[in-house]
């Protein structure tokens, strides 16, 4: 059978309890018993201690420990039973149960020397136990028996005995009882927690909230869970967006695909002139359905892209894509590097992102004769490293300015000009990948200047103005 969490913490809870409860319990007894133990036989050995050195130091007879001689107190120990025995062992005086008397206590009781002692462990007088020490007065005068209870001291050790082990199942109760309560109090934030996984997997929505709090390591899963889920709803958000601009997007070039592919039907009805655009349209439209198909996979790669973080040189990264876009356009394309430019990136995303500005600023610029130029600076912030590429094309309009990094935008005058208003999207998507961000501004005498930042710290850095 499988044990909820929370019952697992409760008896775990108090299986330690009771092993610790049980082992403290066991020694402070043992230790306790032994203490009590310890001390009465030391009260004892001093008793019989000093009674043979009183009767070597002075001659002494029965009569001097009977119970009716005066001062009788003091030569009758505390705590002990005192029975006199006459020369041959007889019992002059009993004690108040009556001890028993061997062959050895009458031999000491005739013994010539005083202080001689027989002593006797464990012996059985009525339903107790005493110990008995017989010590001869000399001479032949007698004996005294001197006796202590142990009965009465192990019924003590045994009603302690008793209460530990009442006291060691209540703590052990208590124990299980508090464990009970504590994994109710823990548990609880995690039922919430499996609560709305379960939701999760299903209703398939991940805007599910999770009410989560506490800064323990439990608040801590459920604020990560809940930032997870959050995250996961944004990308799903993302994927359906893309995919619904996509389809948008795809319409327009697929319907004028259609269009002339019905008309190559009555192609030999057609002139030679009209032929030959009707050719060169065909290839014009599925040469930039393709390149829309490409940017697409692009920033769908951008958007998952699982290039490891490596050390790279920006500016390095900036004149390859110079040197790849001085093939592909045959404009002039300069790189400055100002600073350190070298960052934790991803070499691949970086150089899409930098290929995309200085084609996007080729494109808008196409009879120029100015070189376009990229700037490659850092760092404006720690870690942070700005990458600008600079055109002289009709500038951004301030409506456009908004939003010209906005998917599948474009501007009024660009509609006309091949793309898809992927490209300065795509160079989003890389910029706040790498914890910075996208920027645009009009260039002073002309033109745009467009670029990113990267590195930590959230957005760019305020614009300088206007770059001349």
């Amino acid at each position: 059978m499988l044990l909820s969490l929370r019952t697992t913490f409760a008896v775990s809870f108090a299986t330690v309890t009771a092993v610790v409860t049980v082992l403290v319990g066991v020694l402070s007894y043992n230790a306790a018993a032994r203490l009590v133990r310890v001390d009465q036989e030391s009260v004892f050995d001093q008793v019989v201690q000093d009674l043979r050195a009183e009767v070597r130091q002075q001659r002494m007879s029965p009569d001097d420990f009977s119970s009716s001689a005066p001062g009788h107190d003091i030569v009758r120990p505390a705590r002990t039973d005192v029975q006199v025995l006459g020369p041959d062992g007889t019992v002059l005086d009993p004690s108040g149960p009556r001890l028993p008397v061997t062959g050895a206590d009458r031999r000491t009781a005739a013994a010539p020397e005083a202080g001689r002692m027989v002593m006797h462990q464990d012996v059985d007088v009525g339903h107790d136990i005493y110990r008995v020490a017989t010590v001869a007065l000399g001479g032949g005068r007698g004996a005294v028996q001197v006796a202590q209870e142990f009965s009465d001291t192990e019924d003590l050790l045994l009603a302690l005995q008793r209460r530990t082990l009442v006291l060691m199942a209540a703590v052990v109760t208590a124990a299980g009882l508090v464990g009970w309560w504590l994994a109710r109090r823990i548990t609880r934030r995690l039922s919430v927690l499996a609560s709305a996984a379960e939701a999760v997997a299903r209703t398939r929505r991940l805007g599910i909230p999770v009410p989560v709090t506490g800064h323990d390591e439990v608040g801590r899963l459920g604020r990560a869970f809940d930032h997870m889920l959050g995250r996961l709803a944004q990308s799903e958000e993302d994927q359906r967006r893309l995919v619904q601009d996509a389809g948008h997007e795809l319409r327009t070039p697929l319907t004028s695909l259609r269009t002339n592919i019905s008309l190559l039907r009555r192609i030999d009805e057609l002139p030679p002139a009209a032929r030959e655009e009707l050719v060169a349209d065909l290839g014009q439209e599925a040469r930039e359905l393709t390149d829309l198909v490409n940017e697409l996979v692009e920033l769908a790669a951008g958007q998952s892209d699982t290039e490891p973080v490596s050390q790279v040189d920006l500016a390095g990264i900036a004149r390859e894509a110079a040197t790849a876009a001085r093939r592909r356009t045959g404009r002039e394309i300069t790189v400055r590097a100002r600073g350190a430019t070298e960052a934790e990136g991803r070499p691949g995303m970086l150089t899409r992102a930098l290929s995309n500005l200085i084609d996007n600023a080729a494109k808008f610029d196409p009879e120029g004769t100015a070189p376009i130029e990229v700037v490659v600076s850092g760092p404006a912030r720690p870690g942070t490293v700005r990458v600008e590429v600079l055109d002289r094309g009709p500038g951004i309009t301030d409506l456009d300015l908004a939003r010209v990094f906005d998917r599948f935008y474009r501007a009024a005058d660009a509609r006309s000009r091949p793309g898809s208003g992927l490209g300065l999207s795509i160079v989003r998507e890389v910029a706040l990948a790498h914890g910075g961000g996208p920027f645009a501004h009009r260039r002073e005498g002309g033109g745009s200047v467009i670029g990113f930042t990267t590195g930590p710290g959230g957005p760019p850095p305020e614009d300088p103005g206007p770059a001349g």
